[in-house]
């Protein structure tokens, strides 16, 4: 295999949403560096590849690309993974790519899943733009802020948002746009998915009643009465 990193994309839930170019790219390369070794360890146990695996997390990014390019530079070729979805979209990865492009080596994308195109894919929305936000700030003052102005925009964003924090999240936007109607995506393509409709404020009533909140949510914001089915002139 050539030597160079490969950026692989993997499932955001379910095991069999990885692609075969995936798999084998996954089974040919010499090292594979990703999020969690033990989450890693899980998908390459699906699929009986049995690889030498490196640490390389938002924590130690820097420094573990150092490694990878060394690596690189003694003719071994490297794949990064995350632990779910397209690494260096809300995930790792992206600081790496860029390390080992100024080292002078290749990095190929295998694409993939993502979760925030997968939301659109369900979502019902047919405009020509969104705003891909991903995870807000916790500081409730830059959350505001930042909220305020992808609101003032005459398009759709999407945000990721953690079950500890999303009934909060949504109610800060209700506040913001009472009247703004979401799409919430949780556990997509997992045992227990689900899609939720309506207003923020609805959205967060809806799982404000609920006993427990569990599972990773997407959101998408829709744009202040937007028209889906609008043609260009």
């Amino acid at each position: 295999m050539d030597v160079a990193l490969y950026m692989v994309a993997t499932p955001i839930g379910n095991m069999d949403d990885i692609t075969y170019r995936a798999v084998r790219t996954l089974g040919e390369v010499d090292v594979i560096a990703c999020e969690d070794t033990r989450h890693t360890s899980l998908l390459l146990n699906h699929y009986d590849i049995h690889k030498r695996l490196i640490a390389c997390h938002s924590y130690n990014e820097d420094a573990s690309a150092k490694g990878v390019v060394q690596l690189l530079e003694g003719g071994q070729s490297v794949a990064y993974v995350s632990d779910a979805g397209t690494p260096g979209v809300s995930d790792p990865g992206a600081r790496l790519a860029g390390a080992v492009r100024k080292a002078g080596f290749p990095v190929i994308p295998i694409p993939g899943a993502s979760a925030s195109v997968t939301l659109v894919s369900a979502a019902g929305f047919v405009g020509k733009s969104f705003t891909f936000e991903g995870f807000l700030s916790p500081k409730p003052g830059r959350r505001k802020e930042r909220l305020e102005a992808l609101l003032s925009r005459d398009e759709a964003f999407i945000i990721y948002e953690s079950p500890f924090r999303v009934v909060k999240t949504l109610k800060e936007i209700a506040a913001l746009a009472p009247q703004r109607q979401i799409v919430a995506g949780r556990e997509m393509t997992k045992l227990h998915e689900e899609y939720l409709t309506g207003t923020a404020g609805e959205v967060a009533a809806t799982l404000e009643g609920r006993q427990a909140v569990k599972g990773e949510f997407a959101i998408l914001v829709r744009p202040e009465e937007a028209d889906d089915h609008a043609e260009e002139t």
